[in-house]
Order: C-alpha cells, then structure tokens, then sequence
C-alpha cells in the first residue's frame, strides 16, 4: 500500500477550508506569500488562473511532495473586474453597480502534485443575478457581512436573501472553490482517498 499524500491548501480561506472539511478532505493549510495580480481592467480568467498558479507554485516549492491545491475568485460584470473593496464606500459602490443585474464569478483552481507530474490549472465559472436594490438594503447587508473580504462585496452565504434573485448551481463556485469538482478531479487523478491524517 502507498504512502497516505499530504493535501495542502494554499489558502487561508475558512469558506475554501469549510468547503474540503464537508467533502471529507483531510488537509493543511499553507498560505502563501506571494503578491496576487489584482488589475481591475485585466481579463477575469487570466487573473484568476494566473493567482491560483502562483500560490501553488510557491507552496509546492516549499512542500515538493505534497498535493497542493491553489485557488482564487474575483467578480466580473462586464468587463470591469470587482475585486475585494478597499472600504466600505467602495463596497457600496460595488453593491449598487451589481444591483438588479447578472454578473459572472471565476474561480482559477490549481493542483500541483510533482510526484505524479500533475500541474494544471482550471476556470470554473457561475453566473449569479441580483435584485434590484437601494442604499438601505445595502446598509442592511453590511450589517450582517464582511463585505471586505470577499470579491464584488458579498458572499453568498450570508444574507443572500437580501441582495440575490438566483444563481446558477453549484452555489460551491461562488463560495470560492467549486468543490465537486475539486472531487471530480482528484478522481480522475487516482488520487481519491489517499490523503495523510493531519
């Protein structure tokens, strides 16, 4: 029988952890220190694959036998890109630019495994469309979220019912780690059930 795999996560998201806790995935966390590429006239995709694969590179240098997986997630409406908001005037800004319209949520999700010479990197993407709203319901959500700490000002975990009309399946994706297939994958990979106990 082969060596249990240490499965790292290089990120220091409680939703991404929360995410793997529920799909039985035993892992570490490792966050990196690598500085992201938060351009918001860039292409969504290309930003998200580009921050996904340099936190995994820089954890999987640090732990070469290890399964890491990277990720990131950003907002896109249009062409503009809605990252995290600098404070709360910007996240109402975000709020009001989203309200009463569909936007796009990318997700780059990155495995590195050099045993096994695995590297690839993957855009998951969800569309989520929002009520229309005004600036009470804005202070309202504030209220009951941290719209800092999450791309386009929310997250949909929290107050959803405020703020959003219907999203497209699985809600996972715009949690910020498409986890079933995250599962899919490691399936695909023979990897299933291979992770070392932490």
């Amino acid at each position: 029988m082969s060596e249990p795999i240490q499965f790292i996560l290089a990120s220091g998201s409680p939703r991404r952890t929360e995410l793997l806790n529920e799909a039985g995935i035993p892992h570490k966390i490792v966050v990196s220190k690598v500085t992201e590429h938060e351009d918001p006239t860039s292409n969504p995709r290309d930003m998200v694959l580009h921050n996904a694969r340099i936190k995994a590179d820089a954890v999987s240098k640090l732990h070469p036998h290890a399964f890491i997986l990277g990720a990131d997630t950003t907002v896109a409406l249009g062409d503009r890109v809605l990252n995290k908001p600098a404070n709360l005037e910007e996240s109402r800004e975000m709020l009001r630019s989203l309200s009463g319209r569909e936007h796009t949520v990318h997700t780059g999700v990155c495995f590195i495994y050099p045993p096994l010479n695995i590297h690839e990197c993957h855009d998951i993407t969800a569309w989520v469309r929002f009520k229309p709203f005004g600036d009470d319901v804005i202070t309202q959500y504030q209220s009951v979220t941290n719209t800092l700490d999450k791309a386009g000002a929310y997250g949909i975990q929290q107050g959803k019912e405020l703020i959003i009309d219907a999203y497209q399946e699985p809600i996972s994706t715009i949690m910020g780690l498409p986890i079933e297939f995250v599962v899919q994958r490691i399936k695909a990979l023979g990897l299933e059930n291979q992770w070392k106990r932490s």
